[in-house]
């Protein structure tokens, strides 16, 4: 129950600075980030009432639609801000939100075929049918292909002395080479470790297994977050500066 209560906790400290963080600047990455941030503290938040009050119907729905439907694609639409940039981004980003609502719609209606143990962890293919696993399977493994597939391509990009960014991206991004391949590569980390709870469910039990991998997982990724934006202050500051002193020469 502490473990989970710690979990939701980061994941809400995370979605808040990360969430400052485009209020600030008005990133795309830095938006998608935040959207699949809170949904992290959404999910772990329900995996801790769980925990503490016992599964439900209403909780499973909610840390299932959140934690194994969107917030892998959400953090994908990152990456994909981060290295195509906007104009790839933006129509990614209506696709998604469209197919977030629909996915939504089919979790709050979705029959179950079985009731819920207050004390045993819920498993999908034991209370939901093939729509809503079907969804979460394509939601979640398409994602993380484009995660991975984004590392990687930053990593080549990086060895063959080029920068990971194109287009748009390659344009407007201030992020040198190596803090983006840093960022693609803990992402994909991050990402791997939230879908290894299986490997550690036999040792730990699904539920702390979940917790655990949970835990790990969006510090991982914060990390990621962290890295782009990493001396950003400095270059505000100088652009202030610069801003400060053509001002005062007038």
């Amino acid at each position: 129950m502490s473990l989970a209560a710690f979990a939701s906790l980061v994941a809400l400290i995370f979605a808040l600075v990360t969430a400052d963080r485009w209020h600030r600047r008005r990133l795309s990455h830095h938006g998608a980030w935040a959207m699949a941030m809170a949904l992290f503290f959404l999910g772990s938040f329900a995996l801790w009432w769980a925990t503490a009050a016992g599964w439900s119907n209403l909780t499973f729905r909610v840390f299932f639609t959140a934690g194994a439907v969107l917030n892998v694609a959400w953090l994908a639409l990152g990456t994909i801000a981060l290295l195509a940039g906007d104009r790839i981004a933006r129509p990614v980003r209506a696709a998604l939100a469209l197919l977030s609502a629909y996915a939504i719609g089919v979790m709050a209606v979705a029959p179950t075929t079985a009731p819920f143990v207050a004390d045993e962890f819920p498993r999908a293919r034991d209370h939901f049918g093939m729509l809503p696993r079907l969804i979460a399977a394509i939601g979640s493994g398409i994602p993380a292909t484009v995660i991975i597939i984004g590392a990687l391509w930053s990593i080549v990009r990086l060895l063959t002395g080029r920068t990971p960014a194109v287009g748009t991206a390659r344009r407007t991004n201030l992020v040198s080479a190596r803090r983006l391949v840093a960022s693609n590569v803990l992402i994909a980390i991050g990402t791997v470790v939230l879908s290894g709870s299986g490997s550690l469910a036999g040792r730990l039990g699904e539920e702390r297994a979940f917790t655990v991998t949970l835990s790990i997982g969006v510090v991982i990724l914060f990390l990621g977050f962290l890295v782009p934006s990493a001396g950003g202050g400095s270059d505000l500051t100088a652009a202030s500066t610069k801003f400060s002193s053509q001002h005062l020469a007038r």
